[in-house]
């Protein structure tokens, strides 16, 4: 596995008042890459991405009320599916918690997601309208 963090995701309550924050506030700009429902913002080498709690929460399989859920991912963004299941195999060795099966996701792509020792949760994802640099940096349009 290719020690990296792709993308770094925050649940928010409300994703317009969170652009006018990010965009307007701190100047930051969007990447052609979101939609209506998810935005991305290429911060050097690690992707910031806003998408709503209730989203994020039902994507990872996870309840959204009580301490089960703490409002922010990790991804590893993988080059291929058989990637995705070779880190999700090698993590549930070391004694991860699967939460959510690698599988076919909505959006096109391939995802899973696991807690950590300490209960951090980590997407493990393919996405094929994504691209790496030559360093393995997700190359946002």
């Amino acid at each position: 596995m290719n020690p990296r963090i792709n993308i770094i995701t925050l649940a928010v309550e409300n994703l317009a008042k969170s652009l006018d924050f990010y965009e307007k506030g701190l100047g930051w700009k969007k990447s052609a890459a979101s939609q209506e429902s998810i935005a991305f913002f290429q911060l050097g080498g690690i992707v910031l991405s806003l998408y709503p709690g209730t989203l994020l929460a039902e994507d990872a399989g996870i309840s959204e009320e009580g301490s089960g859920f703490s409002g922010i991912t990790l991804a590893y963004n993988a080059k291929s599916e058989n990637e995705v299941d070779e880190v999700i195999a090698k993590v549930e060795s070391l004694g991860a918690v699967i939460v959510k099966r690698p599988q076919k996701v909505f959006w096109g792509g391939y995802s899973s997601y696991f807690r950590d020792l300490d209960g951090h949760l980590f997407e493990v994802a393919f996405n094929p309208f994504f691209e790496f640099d030559d360093r393995d940096i997700l190359k946002l349009p």
